[in-house]
């Protein structure tokens, strides 16, 4: 019988492999994630990140590995992107009823809780994507999550909105004391809110506090794509993973897809 998770885990993956197509997105990805811990996952496009996210919420099933998750953990995600339909006329607060009814209060504070109070009865479909992207959190909020996972939670939002989102963000943690999972491509996340980070690449390929800065130039090497090169945040250690990274930037990738 498999050992029960240790009280300070909130979910547990491990040996993770998935592939679509016949390509390899995550290869043998083991992850934890404590309870309040931020961790924020980094990488280049089609590093695999946002199909990690959908594993470790329960949205995709893995090819192999395993998820293990802490008795009753109440997950709240949110997705990089959500359109809404312009045809369905639903307001931001009939939105906050979905999956389950909210009464006015805690619909009220959750909208507060992301200063996005004044777009109750905005059309949701009105919305600007930095505004979306208030609501989702804040009804992700609004399920008392343990687990809060955020997939690129500053898609939208303009530099000072994002500023504040970032500082807001552990606060809500001290606050809940959930665990946060996030995704991003911002150097600004990984120093300001972030317990740990990890760069993934299909596989891990270093890991570490925000504090192991000390190889730029290092990380840099290890993509290829520009924009990568934003990220210059670890010291790269090629021994923490036998896994060859020339390999990974061979054919084409559906970014949309696999990222």
């Amino acid at each position: 019988m498999e050992a029960p998770l240790p009280p300070d885990i909130l979910i547990s993956l491990r040996a993770i492999r998935l592939s679509r197509g016949g390509q390899s997105i995550l290869e043998d990805v083991d992850l934890d994630v404590s309870r309040r811990e931020i961790l924020t996952i980094v990488g280049p496009n089609g590093a695999g990140k946002t199909s990690l996210a959908r594993v470790a919420a329960g949205l995709i099933r893995p090819q192999g590995g395993s998820v293990r998750r802490a008795p009753g953990l109440r997950v709240g995600y949110v997705p990089q992107d959500f359109p809404a339909d312009p045809t369905v006329p639903i307001s931001v607060r009939r939105f906050l009823d979905l999956p389950r009814r909210l009464s006015d209060a805690a619909a009220a504070d959750a909208l507060d809780m992301m200063s996005a109070a004044h777009l109750t009865k905005k059309p949701l479909a009105r919305l600007s994507g930095g505004e979306r992207q208030r609501v989702l959190i804040a009804l992700a909020l609004a399920g008392k999550p343990d687990l809060l996972i955020l997939d690129e939670p500053s898609k939208g939002l303009d530099p000072v909105s994002e500023n504040d989102l970032y500082a807001r963000l552990p606060q809500l943690r001290d606050r809940f004391g959930f665990g946060v999972l996030m995704i991003s491509h911002d150097l600004h996340v990984v120093m300001a809110a972030t317990d740990r980070v990890i760069c993934l690449n299909r596989c891990i390929s270093c890991q570490g506090s925000p504090q192991d800065i000390d190889a730029i130039a290092a990380f840099r090497n290890l993509f290829s794509d520009p924009e990568s090169a934003n990220l210059a945040l670890y010291h790269h250690r090629p021994h923490m993973h036998p896994h060859s990274h020339d390999d990974d930037h061979g054919g084409e990738t559906d970014h949309a897809d696999l990222d």
